[in-house]
């Protein structure tokens, strides 16, 4: 690793609603710099770099003075174009990665394909509309959109849970867990690890 360069990008979206500036470094340490005003989203995001051992720089100005939903939305888009890329040509990754994560008396599983074929699957309910002052239905558009800009194939099961807190933060923790797997270099891996000979 140490001949190979840091993966990391930095992406800017400005449109009527929001205004975000993100940097994540794939090889990072899981270090964060978090200014959105949507304190349960950092927790969150928090959680997925260092458990993805990503570092992670987001500042973001949208308008929550209707609600978070634009600002979830398009730190999601930013962040799966910086993913993307980061990840460049994608030579000598494993591209696959699984995690199965419990938080407490929940349990989440992330299973993704770092496959240029955005394909999003989300399985679970929460029991709460709400945690604080955020909308749980913003755990799905955040993950939707991610997925579709990185241009990964991501599935997210919730499995059980009772507490909507812990069955979120499951999904963050596994997703970041699962995408470190994807992204990490299998040194037996010539090129890209695909039949296809792209990815």
């Amino acid at each position: 690793m140490s001949e190979r360069q840091a993966r990391a990008a930095t992406i800017t979206r400005t449109t009527a609603e929001t205004d975000i500036a993100l940097t994540c470094n794939l090889d990072g340490r899981g270090h964060v710099k978090l200014d959105t005003g949507v304190p349960f989203l950092e927790h969150m995001l928090t959680l997925l770099a260092k458990h993805g051992q990503m570092d992670l720089e987001v500042k973001a100005r949208g308008d929550l003075e209707i609600d978070a939903h634009h600002t979830v939305e398009d730190i999601g888009i930013c962040l799966g174009r910086a993913i993307r890329e980061a990840l460049a040509d994608k030579r000598g990754i494993k591209r696959y990665g699984a995690a199965y994560v419990p938080m407490d008396e929940a349990l989440v599983q992330v299973v993704l394909d770092l496959s240029d074929r955005p394909h999003f699957v989300f399985r679970g309910e929460f029991p709460q509309p709400r945690v604080g002052e955020f909308d749980t239905e913003l755990v799905h558009e955040f993950f939707w959109k991610l997925a579709l800009e990185a241009r990964m194939t991501l599935h997210v099961i919730v499995h059980y849970g009772r507490n909507t807190h812990h069955m979120i933060e499951a999904c963050f923790k596994a997703f970041g867990r699962a995408l470190d797997e994807a992204s990490s270099y299998d040194p037996r891996v010539q090129g890209v690890p695909s039949t296809k000979g792209v990815l």
